[in-house]
């Protein structure tokens, strides 16, 4: 039920979290994967100590019907909570749009949320192959991958965004996730520069852009119908 819905944090108002329209986003509990540049580390543990009463929420919501035109649903993974269909659909029953920002960590969990969202920021962590060493789970990348499948399926306004540091990754390997990933459709890409300061793993720290850089921007650019850089 969506009175069980854990959510650890509230941003009241956002311009950058659902493309064109005024949004709050609803931080939810919980995360199987460990990213090592996760900043938001205190969403990983399934209940948190700073957990907003579901009831609270839904009468924020309430107090601003006419003034905000959506909420999403970001993390942690929001989709690990059974909760999450239900909530969603309270939340579109008061006239938000939907959105939802996921990893799909859970195929199945993120093909139940799908029909109750309006729009999709999904989070390609690096080509499946590679994937393990960012999240520190084995397989993950099968199960990254199988999620996007279904989001491509769905038809869905979505975008997909890939968090790089350049610790973790390098030119090279970003060049061909973005060749598979239009290969599959996707017109609207966006790489995340990866955040230095708070983040799960202290040995990551702040690195420079390779030599190159600039010239993989204008391929992308040229590559999808949207490309965006920004930080994560």
């Amino acid at each position: 039920m969506s009175a069980t819905l854990r959510v650890g944090g509230l941003v009241p108002l956002t311009t950058l979290d659902y493309p064109g329209l005024l949004a709050c986003v609803l931080f939810c509990q919980g995360c199987a994967w460990r990213c090592r540049y996760c900043h938001n580390p205190q969403l990983i543990p399934a209940r948190g100590e700073a957990q907003l009463p579901w009831e609270d929420i839904l009468a924020f919501l309430r107090r601003r019907q006419g003034l905000l035109q959506a909420a999403v649903f970001s993390g942690g993974e929001a989709t690990l909570q059974a909760a999450l269909p239900g909530a969603m659909a309270a939340v579109r029953e008061l006239g938000f749009h939907v959105g939802l920002h996921s990893a799909g960590i859970q195929p199945r969990a993120f093909a139940r949320a799908l029909p109750h969202t309006d729009w999709v920021g999904f989070d390609v962590k690096a080509l499946a192959e590679d994937m393990d060493a960012i999240t520190g789970v084995p397989r993950s990348g099968r199960a990254n991958w199988r999620s996007l499948e279904l989001l491509l399926e769905s038809g869905v306004d979505h975008e997909c965004r890939t968090t790089v540091h350049w610790q973790l990754f390098d030119l090279a390997r970003l060049r061909r996730l973005a060749m598979r990933l239009r290969g599959m459709g996707v017109e609207s890409f966006v790489v995340q520069l990866a955040r230095s300061g708070r983040q799960l793993d202290p040995q990551l720290i702040a690195t420079p852009a390779p030599q190159g850089a600039a010239a993989l921007w204008g391929e992308l650019e040229a590559l999808f119908p949207r490309f965006e850089l920004r930080d994560a």
